[in-house]
């Protein structure tokens, strides 16, 4: 068994998998309930289906980019989980997790198309990445302010999939490419199975110690006035 724990986007979800299947899966909308309802989920989870802590072979995790303290609570959580039972870490990139929701829904994609996921960051900055079909890297993740030339090297030779709530900055900017599509998509718990499944099988596992948040810019925190 296997528990994942995503908590960087506006909906925190955690699943139990096995190596074929979604045992069971749990849902939060509200962001700034993600730390009051990811303890009591998993007891709640792993209740529901008989399943012991010490039954997990593996905890999965996505470490951003994306909310900060989503990051660090899902973190935390999954690292003290796999140290307290010795078992590996899996972490996930929340751009890969996007990019794969989006070729789930989109049956008839090949091997041209490209996926382009986009995570708000305020103002006309966004984290993204480019994906092929295969979910390799064409584009590294990074934060990226938007221009009406963005992506233009890409959308003018590959028909070109974006997706997730920062893609709507950039189709404001009336970008005009027959090769440009939006696509309504979100993380979904078969997405963080399907990556866990393939990381499982390559036993892709983190480093427990070393092992760090993915925040893509520098985090700076607002010290309390005396």
């Amino acid at each position: 068994m296997v528990l994942n724990i995503h908590t960087t986007t506006e909906k925190a979800i955690i699943n139990l998998c096995d190596d074929e299947k979604i045992i069971g899966s749990l849902y939060n909308d509200d962001r700034k309930q993600h730390a009051a309802f990811l303890h009591q989920a998993i007891h709640e989870l792993l209740e529901k289906h008989a399943v012991s802590l010490s039954q997990l072979k593996a905890v999965g995790v996505t470490h951003g980019p994306g909310s900060y303290t989503g990051i660090r609570v899902g973190l935390a959580t999954a690292k003290g989980l796999c140290y307290s039972l010795q078992i590996p870490l899996i972490t996930f990139n929340t751009l890969e997790l996007l990019a794969c929701s989006t070729i789930q829904q989109l049956p008839n994609s090949n091997d041209t198309d490209l996926f382009c996921p986009m995570i708000d960051a305020r103002r006309m900055e966004v984290f993204t990445a480019i994906y092929n079909y295969q979910l390799e890297e064409i584009m590294q993740p990074q934060s990226m302010v938007l221009n009406e030339e963005s992506f233009s090297d890409f959308s003018n030779s590959h028909p070109i999939y974006f997706s997730g709530n920062g893609s709507n900055k950039f189709k404001e900017l009336h970008i005009q490419s027959n090769n440009n599509f939006y696509i309504d998509a979100e993380i979904t718990t078969e997405s963080i199975f399907e990556i866990c499944r393939k990381k499982m099988i390559y036993k892709k596992y983190s480093d427990l110690i070393h092992s760090e948040a993915f925040y893509l810019k520098e985090v700076h925190f607002m010290q309390k006035k005396s």
